[in-house]
């Protein structure tokens, strides 16, 4: 069991420590984040907070059962009834269902409390465990675009 928080101030040392502990998984399928991300990591930090307040973005991390930090999903650039969802999910934490679980309730979260009417997503080609996870929770695939310079494919799920 899994539920998503939105994301808040005091989250600042989990999420670092979840995004240090991660960082070489997360780059083989993702463009890493590059040493000034964890420089600059509470700048950064304050500064998604920022985005969040004034409706642009709506960030929120994945607890689990215990309260442990195992991923985050966000919803970026929301306007006109769209977003674009991102999430990453620990290495420790994944083939567990959490990030299907994640996208399902975001999916609702987007719809039932910010609004939103159609979600897209992007990931690498050679990301397939997250092409199945999109596929599973009802996003269509569109076509080829790029992700960080890295060949992927776009989806797109309506929600009402």
């Amino acid at each position: 069991m899994i539920r998503l928080e939105r994301l808040r101030p005091g989250h600042a040392d989990a999420l670092l420590s979840f995004e240090r502990e991660n960082r070489a998984y997360f780059a083989r399928t993702v463009p890493d984040r590059g040493d000034a991300y964890f420089t600059d990591f509470p700048a950064r930090h304050a500064a998604l907070l920022a985005e969040q307040e004034a409706g642009i973005c709506h960030f929120h991390v994945i607890l689990d059962a215990e309260g442990t930090l195992v991923g985050r999903i966000n919803l970026m650039d929301a306007a006109a009834g769209t977003a674009e969802l991102g999430y990453r999910v620990g290495e420790r934490f994944t083939g567990r269902g959490v990030a299907k679980a994640a996208v399902r309730q975001m999916c609702r979260l987007a719809s039932d409390t910010y609004d939103l009417s159609t979600l897209t997503a992007r990931t690498t080609l050679d990301n397939a465990a997250s092409m199945a996870v999109l596929t599973a929770t009802g996003f269509t695939p569109l076509g080829e675009t790029t992700v960080g310079g890295r060949p992927g494919r776009r989806f797109e799920r309506r929600l009402h």
